[in-house]
C-alpha cells in the first residue's frame, strides 16, 4: 500500500481529562515543572457560576514547546501500541489497567522529548517529582528516557496515565554521567530495566508509584484553597514552587 500525502500526520494537541483537583494540580505542574509561560496558556474558558457562585474553570490550553525540525533529527509522530500479551492466568498490568478502569482502549503514557533529559530530571527532582525508573539507555534506539510516577489522586485508585521524558541522541559525557548516577540500577539480570517490568512489579505489590507523593499534593492544593485555574496568580506560583523545594528538600534530608 502506497502512504498518501493526506497520511502524513502530525500530533496538533492531546486532551486531557481531570478531576477538579488534578486539574487546579496540572495547571501548577505546566507552569513549574514544564516552565510554561503566560504566553503559553492558548485559552482559559469559564463556565458560569450558578446561583451568585464564581465562574468555573471549565478547560484550558497550554503550549509546552515548539521545535523546529533538523535534517539529521526528524520528529515523527509515533504510536506505540500495547496488548496483555500474557496468558490468562498470570498477572498483567496491562490487563489490569485496561479492566480495572472498564476500559478496551487506554492512553498509557505521552512521551515528551527535551533537548537536555539530564537537567530537566534533576530540575523536576528538586521540586518532588517522583519516578518509576532512574533514567536509562533504549537497547533499540540512540535515546535516553525516564518514567514518572501516575497521576491520580491521594489515597484513590491508580490512573494508568504517566509521562515519559526522553533525548534523542545523547552525548558519551551524558551517558557516562548517567551510568555513573544509576551505579547497580544500570544493569539488572544483565539487561536494562524496563518500563513493562517495573509497572507489573508496581501493579502486582500493590504500591504505584505517584507523580508527586500524597503529602506534597495535599500541601499544594491546601495552599491553592478555592482558587480556579484563572485565579492562580504569579505570586501563588512562586510560593508554590518554593512550598515543593522546601518539602522535597526536608524529606530528602530526613532519609539520608
Amino acid at each position: 500500500m502506497t502512504k498518501k500525502p493526506f497520511m502524513n500526520f502530525t500530533i496538533d494537541h492531546t486532551t486531557m481529562l481531570f478531576h477538579p483537583n488534578l486539574y487546579r494540580l496540572s495547571y501548577v505542574v505546566f507552569r513549574i515543572i514544564f516552565g510554561t509561560t503566560p504566553d503559553d496558556l492558548l485559552y482559559e474558558k469559564k463556565r458560569k457560576g450558578q446561583n451568585g457562585e464564581k465562574d468555573v474553570s471549565m478547560t484550558y490550553a497550554t503550549r509546552v514547546g515548539s521545535w523546529e525540525p533538523k535534517e539529521r533529527d526528524p520528529l515523527p509522530t509515533i504510536f506505540a501500541i500495547v496488548q496483555p500479551s500474557e496468558p490468562a492466568n498470570q498477572p498483567s498490568h496491562v490487563r489490569e489497567m485496561l479492566d480495572g478502569h472498564s476500559n478496551v482502549a487506554h492512553v498509557q503514557h505521552l512521551a515528551l522529548r527535551t533537548p537536555d533529559l539530564i537537567g530537566f530530571y534533576e530540575h523536576c527532582l528538586e521540586r518532588g517529582v517522583q519516578f518509576v525508573t532512574p533514567i536509562l539507555k533504549d537497547d533499540h534506539e540512540n535515546l535516553i528516557q525516564v518514567f514518572s510516577g501516575e497521576w491520580f489522586l491521594p489515597g484513590g485508585k491508580s490512573s494508568g496515565f504517566f509521562f515519559e521524558f526522553l533525548q534523542r541522541d545523547p552525548s558519551d559525557s551524558e551517558l557516562e554521567k548517567i551510568q555513573k548516577a544509576n551505579k547497580q540500577t544500570w544493569f539488572r539480570d544483565e539487561t536494562f530495566l524496563g518500563l513493562y517490568a517495573e509497572k507489573e512489579r508496581e501493579y502486582q505489590s500493590g504500591k504505584v508509584r505517584s507523580f508527586l507523593s500524597e503529602e506534597l499534593f495535599n500541601a499544594i492544593i491546601a495552599k491553592l484553597g478555592d482558587k480556579q485555574v484563572y485565579e492562580i496568580t504569579e505570586d501563588d506560583l512562586s510560593a508554590i514552587e518554593k512550598l515543593m523545594i522546601d518539602m522535597t528538600a526536608k524529606a530528602k534530608a530526613a532519609n539520608a
